[in-house]
């Protein structure tokens, strides 16, 4: 029987991709991309059932391990609300996993949101500041998490009470080309240099205080160039995406704002609102997947 802390109706959680990193903001940049997973959660009498179709479906677990349920579950007991007898997950998934682009980032957010939506004051409970601290508590970092809680460009940071993020609304469009190989996070952390050098430090401080300039005030193709400029982890990554590299420095010097996205492999070039496409996307290797993305601005959502 359900609980009667538990709304008795489905709730649909749409949930947003996200670019981190965005070249020199490693680790505390983020946007929201519209490119979006749906997830839905019903409170139900007894039992886990998780449904799962798309992007990863063939790979991912359909137990308490599965990222939602864990998800939901720890959402569930920051909120100090008694774990439902049963739960039902429907979850469509959309975002490519292991590319980059925040797949694990909207199931933490996903989780988190529908946990919320389905206890009856849920939002009184958990608010957005103590969401961001426990998806990022998840996650492990916030940059992804903050984008794609708060939708739009995100700063994001970590301090003695988890992880926080300041949310504008940038003026930007992009272009993703998704190869058709995977690279897991941990590879791409693992290659990263352990020091780096003041120069190299104070470089990207100053691209990413442009980047963000930049990107809220409509930045001049050649702005969103030099602003993107990175020496801090995407040279130490080439070797796990060679290709997605040299696309990306192949780009760069046509003059055009690619990166790689978050750890990769999947490159994104950012362009001005009026820039147009076409060239960029005349590049895309042939086994790529590739498409044109506009900023999401709302970030998570419950809808129907």
């Amino acid at each position: 029987m359900r609980s009667e802390e538990y709304v008795d109706t489905p709730v649909v959680v749409r949930a947003p991709a996200t670019s981190a990193n965005l070249g020199p903001g490693f680790d505390s940049l983020g946007l929201a991309l519209d490119w979006h997973d749906e997830v839905e959660a019903t409170a139900a009498g007894s039992g886990l059932a998780v449904d799962v179709t798309g992007e990863g479906s063939e790979d991912v677990t359909r137990d308490e391990t599965h990222l939602v349920v864990r998800s939901m579950r720890a959402t569930f007991d920051v909120m100090d609300a008694k774990q439902p007898d049963g739960l039902r997950l429907r979850c469509r998934n959309r975002i490519p996993h292991a590319r980059g682009l925040g797949s694990s980032a909207a199931a933490i957010v996903s989780g988190i949101v529908a946990a919320r939506a389905l206890v009856v004051d849920g939002p009184d409970r958990l608010d957005d500041r103590a969401a961001l601290r426990l998806a990022t508590e998840i996650e492990g970092h916030p940059d992804n998490v903050a984008a794609c809680l708060l939708g739009g460009l995100t700063v994001a940071w970590s301090g003695a009470h988890g992880g926080h993020a300041v949310r504008l609304s940038p003026n930007v469009r992009m272009v993703a080309m998704v190869p058709p190989e995977p690279v897991s996070t941990e590879v791409a952390r693992g290659l990263l240099s352990p020091t780096v050098s003041h120069a190299a430090a104070a470089h990207n401080v100053g691209r990413a205080a442009l980047l963000v300039a930049a990107l809220t005030t409509a930045g001049s193709p050649g702005v969103l160039l030099a602003a993107t400029q990175d020496r801090l982890h995407q040279s130490y990554r080439a070797p796990a995406m060679t290709e997605s590299y040299a696309l990306v420095q192949q780009l760069r010097a046509e003059g055009f704002a690619a990166v790689i996205s978050g750890a990769g492999p999947t490159v994104l070039t950012l362009l001005p609102p009026e820039g147009d496409p076409a060239p960029v996307v005349a590049h895309n290797p042939a086994d790529w997947r590739c498409r044109e993305l506009e900023v999401d601005l709302l970030g998570a959502q419950v809808g129907e």
